[in-house]
């Protein structure tokens, strides 16, 4: 059997003679076994001429009819319904034809050729046969294909869910997956079969890999240690094996799992630490009803942090982006998924518009501000150091003052790690904007000069706004991020370029990042700088290497990395922390206070002053300097601004440009 399957998939195509004899060797011997049963069954015997009379009858007429509807034209093989109905037919035309040919010489007076019983057995047997070995030769070809495309796949975390979850990965597939073998670490069920099918220990995952020549490794479940997760994954990519999840059932489309739902591992579920769970009922609560703003809400932060608040029911939501097709694609997705109908505000501005913000918060009245607008991308901020303040610095002190003017309840601006000890102009101009709302929530609003308010000099609210920051490392798979970057690279082939070997980040998902900003708003009294412990950074390097075996493909073999040096104001390690700022711990082991230095307000508002007004005149160089003066410890790194870095406090640039 074994032999002939491997005499099909060898795709030699049987001649059209040799099917023709097989088929007129089938009818042939239709009606000499037709002959033979009513002879031994007694119910008539024919002299020997008679026979060969029978014989050479059923020759020509069967030949005629299999000539007429070319039996033997199909590839049999890839025989359909209508090659069936074709041998079928042939069959049924010689059966009526030599039926006649009775009746006729019954008609004349002479003895029928052929006896009737003979026929109908004849009939039936040619048929039977002539149908039958197209359709074992159809079988046989299609499990000999199916044997040959099989997939060998494994299943971990399937537990006692097992039979069921491995029938419908070979159902969905057609057969092409093949169950070999299951992978848990369940000790009641190790070394047990579901199905005849052996479940392993995680241990032995390279043996199963080796002995069934797996190509794919499903994972049923995510509930597990990151690092089990971890080296599992790593043993198969050392493998070349593929790497999937499947969901859990309650995401199963109607009940049922489609091919579509199973989908490769993300290099964001390897962290090489565990998730950050945050599920606090309490903001539910604390956002359900409220009207709430979100500024840069295009962004990745900002239409994550959209789309969370969304499914809490708010009492309006209000979108502020000066990007207009991110705000439409936004729109159109927010309502689609979460129907807010009226209760969904979008606003087209920008955040240093500070006529257009006006209008925006008298317009809408949010009770809650998150400011995400902001330029965050290094080298691009390096070149433009006047922009970098006026959006990061100007739009920050813009939405800031207008929460205070409108009586927002809590403002929580969006920082980033790069502010601590900054080497370059975005994380110098992310700082000084903390430093701006975190003057603002400690200054006696009772005593501020009238010479500090905001240029549009409407009355303070009596009650205070409570300013709170956030801090991220960097979000993986956000928009500029270096994950959608490697994939890029890797789907053109490579290669790969890394800044430099050694460089390491922290990393935190976006679902992580809106978690701290929407935990931080809803505990935070004001003043906090509230960030997430983050565990080991991850070296750029082991990222590109892994997401380059996720691909299926081999590092340095199939797709080259290359070093291209550190950019302009980068560094090879981030810091969560300066040497002045100590840490306090919350509610959740994994989220910290940072205890900043109060700033002074009106010191730091005129210091801003003269930086925005360098800013609003594009004197990047004077603007450079205006910057270290206000944050010490900012030194460039690899930067043309590096010649700007002052020795000693003693060497400060004055707060008031000429000509003021």
């Amino acid at each position: 059997m074994n032999q002939f399957r491997n005499f099909l998939l060898k795709n030699r195509i049987t001649p059209k003679w040799v099917i023709f004899v097989l088929d007129l060797s089938i009818c042939t011997g239709a009606i000499i076994l037709a002959n033979l049963i009513l002879l031994n069954s007694g119910i008539h015997s024919q002299p020997d001429q008679s026979r060969w009379a029978d014989i050479l009858i059923t020759l020509l007429c069967s030949g005629f009819f299999i000539s007429v509807f070319k039996t033997y034209d199909g590839i049999i093989r890839y025989s359909d319904f209508h090659e069936a109905l074709r041998s079928l037919t042939a069959v049924m035309s010689s059966f009526t034809g030599m039926l006649m040919l009775n009746m006729l010489f019954s008609f004349l007076g002479y003895e029928a050729l052929i006896p009737t019983a003979s026929l109908v057995i004849y009939f039936f047997i040619a048929s039977f046969f002539m149908v039958g070995y197209r359709v074992v030769v159809k079988i046989l070809y299609n499990q000999s294909i199916k044997e040959e495309a099989r997939v060998n796949v494994i299943i971990y975390g399937a537990g006692l869910n097992a039979s069921p979850l491995m029938k419908t990965i070979e159902q969905i597939s057609g057969n092409r997956y093949h169950v070999a073998a299951l992978i848990d670490n369940d000790e009641k069920i190790i070394g047990k079969t579901i199905d005849h099918i052996r479940v392993y220990p995680v241990s032995q995952l390279t043996e199963v890999i080796k002995i069934f020549n797996i190509h794919i490794f499903f994972l049923a479940t995510n509930n597990f240690d990151i690092s089990i997760k971890n080296k599992m994954v790593d043993e198969c990519l050392a493998y070349h094996v593929k790497v999937m999840n499947i969901p859990p059932v309650k995401s199963w489309i109607h009940g049922h799992l489609n091919l579509g739902q199973l989908q490769e591992v993300k290099i964001e579920e390897l962290l090489g630490r565990p998730p950050i769970q945050l599920c606090n009922s309490e903001v539910v609560n604390f956002l359900f009803g409220k009207r709430i703003l979100i500024t840069g809400a295009a962004g990745s932060i900002g239409s994550e942090l959209a789309r969370q608040i969304s499914a809490m029911s708010p009492g309006s939501l209000i979108i502020c982006d000066q990007v207009e097709t991110g705000l439409h694609n936004l729109e159109y997705d927010l309502q689609k998924k979460y129907s807010l109908g009226n209760r969904l505000k979008f606003y087209l501005g920008d955040v240093k518009d500070e006529y257009a913000m006006d209008q925006m918060f008298s317009t809408y009245l949010p009770n809650i501000v998150f400011h995400a607008a902001a330029y965050k991308h290094v080298p691009m901020m390096e070149n433009h150091p006047s922009e970098a303040i006026r959006n990061n610095v100007l739009g920050t002190k813009v939405i800031a003052d207008l929460s205070e003017i409108y009586g927002v309840d809590r403002f929580l601006f969006i920082s980033t790690d790069k502010a601590i000890n900054p080497t370059n102009i975005m994380g110098a101009s992310k700082r000084i904007a903390e430093m701006y709302c975190h003057s603002l929530h400690h200054f006696d609003h009772n005593t501020k000069p009238a010479d500090t308010l905001p240029f549009y000099q409407l009355a303070t609210s009596q009650r205070r706004t409570r300013f709170i920051t956030t801090r991220f490392g960097n979000v993986l798979a956000s928009n500029g991020s270096v994950i959608p970057r490697f994939h890029e690279q890797i789907k053109n082939g490579g290669p790969v370029t890394v800044t430099h070997p050694d460089v390491m980040r922290y990393f935190m998902t976006i679902h992580e990042a809106c978690s701290l900003v929407l935990e931080a708003v809803t505990m935070g009294h004001g003043g906090e700088v509230y960030m997430f412990d983050m565990g080991e950074p991850v070296k750029i390097l082991d990222l590109a290497k892994k997401m380059i075996l996720l691909a299926g493909y081999e590092p340095g073999t199939d797709i080259e990395i290359t070093f291209s040096g550190l950019r302009p104001g980068e560094k090879l390690y981030e810091e969560l922390l300066n040497k002045e700022e100590k840490v306090m711990p919350t509610h959740h082991k994994k989220i910290l206070i940072a205890k900043v230095t109060e700033e002074n307000y009106s010191k730091i508002s005129e210091e801003i002053n003269s930086l925005l007004q360098m800013a609003n005149e594009c004197k990047d160089d004077t603007v450079v300097k205006q910057m270290k003066y206000i944050v010490p410890e900012y030194i460039s790194n690899n930067s043309v601004y590096e010649l700007y870095d002052m020795p000693s406090s003693n060497n400060k640039l004055p707060l008031k440009v000429s000509g003021e």
